[in-house]
């Protein structure tokens, strides 16, 4: 359901670009959740154009519909969906875009009804049990594109992807063979884990890569080198992403492959994180720690079980003039674990009934969301302000948003 502004008493800033402070002015009770469809759109534009391949959103990131007609909108027609679920979200979402299956494994049934039922035609896997399964679920068909994921290492990445999936050294020659011989176009994908903070992260698996081909001898059509494209976060400000792009196109022209193969890329990050942010309300402060009314198991879930650091802001008019100090968060839930340690600077002033905004809250943040304890409702507001940190904001000027509010 869509609703204007003035149905909710934002009228005054319908003339104006609309920011946080102007939401936080009409004081809400619950957590509002601020989404900027131009810096999605940017984002995604930015890939498209300079990323020297083809780049498929990673659903799992943030999978709304919102959000993936936005980047269909602009350029982005491949889907990475990990489960059935995302294959039929995306079907029903986006009917003409093209969908790839890049969880190693899966179930077979649903590896059948991706196949015969959503057009799905491009599978992971990391072992020969996989491929069976595969070749089972579609009856021996013979249009599969198939990727063999190899392990690599996740040393250069905030977040490790490098101990779930992915063949081994002493794996990897069986199954590309054996793949190869079933496959219309075989490829090479990894994870280099998420938010790979050095383009080096890109360069050390198309090594593996490298050593995987030639020890095998199989002719390669695809070398999909991932995710782990980063955002920008306090104490994690990574390089351009023009870095990353050149690292991996040098790479990837060495490699021993068909003259024909395709580069493809899994950005979910760097695709969403600016997307959306969120305003919260502080309910009370001991010392500096702050009650506030969204938290671990809401849009927080990162901040408090793996420390991530966010920005944040007090939206207060005028500005306080104080200094700022180091302050951690708690949730409303009634869980000790529902704690944000930080630290999250903030002015030494901020006090109860004050409204805080947490960017930089577009990927995982919304997906991860749950309603534990009777916590997790509240608005979705279209705003036009420019996210509180960004790898694109230099890239050209924002489009202006629609002002709609969706309940």
């Amino acid at each position: 359901m869509h609703k204007h502004l003035s149905a909710l008493g934002l009228a005054s800033a319908q003339s104006t670009a609309l920011r946080g402070i102007d939401i936080a002015s009409q004081r809400p009770v619950q957590p509002v959740t601020l989404t900027r469809p131009h810096a999605a759109s940017r984002a995604a534009r930015f890939f498209v154009e300079k990323f020297p391949g083809r780049s498929m959103y990673a659903v799992k990131a943030n999978p709304s519909p919102d959000l993936l007609q936005i980047l269909w909108d602009s350029g982005v027609t491949h889907y990475d969906v990990a489960s059935i679920a995302e294959v039929r979200l995306v079907a029903s979402t986006l009917p003409e875009a093209t969908l790839c299956f890049m969880h190693p494994v899966k179930a077979e049934e649903a590896i059948e009804e991706a196949y015969f039922e959503h057009g799905v035609r491009v599978f992971s896997l990391d072992s020969l049990e996989e491929l069976d399964k595969i070749v089972t679920a579609t009856k021996g068909a013979e249009d599969l594109t198939l990727c063999v994921r190899l392990r690599v290492s996740s040393d250069l990445s905030k977040l490790s992807l490098a101990s779930k999936f992915g063949a081994l050294p002493g794996e990897s020659k069986d199954l590309l063979m054996a793949t190869r011989q079933v496959a219309d176009a075989l490829g090479i994908c990894f994870h280099v884990g998420s938010q790979a903070m050095s383009p080096d992260a890109y360069a050390q698996a198309m090594e593996r890569v490298r050593a995987a081909i030639v020890e095998a001898g199989v002719t390669v059509d695809v070398v999909d080198v991932g995710g782990g494209f980063p955002s920008s976060y306090p104490g994690m400000e990574p390089p351009p992403l023009e870095l990353y792009f050149e690292t991996i196109h040098r790479a990837f022209e060495s490699l021993p492959i068909s003259y024909s193969a395709e580069l493809w890329a899994e950005p979910g990050r760097a695709l969403c994180a600016e997307y959306s942010s969120i305003i919260v309300r502080v309910e009370k402060r001991r010392g500096d720690e702050l009650y506030i009314n969204d938290g671990a198991y809401g849009a927080l879930f990162d901040a408090a079980h793996i420390g991530w650091r966010f920005p944040v802001r007090l939206l207060r008019e005028p500005d306080s003039n104080a200094r700022d100090v180091a302050f951690s968060f708690y949730g409303p839930t009634c869980d000790d674990l529902d704690h944000m340690a930080g630290p999250f600077p903030l002015p030494a002033d901020v006090q109860a009934g004050d409204y805080i905004e947490i960017g930089m809250l577009g990927a995982y943040g919304a997906a991860m969301r749950t309603a534990f304890n009777g916590f997790g409702s509240g608005e979705t507001v279209i705003v036009d302000d420019e996210p509180m940190t960004s790898l694109y904001a230099e890239v050209e000027e924002p489009a202006v948003a629609n002002n709609v509010v969706k309940l």
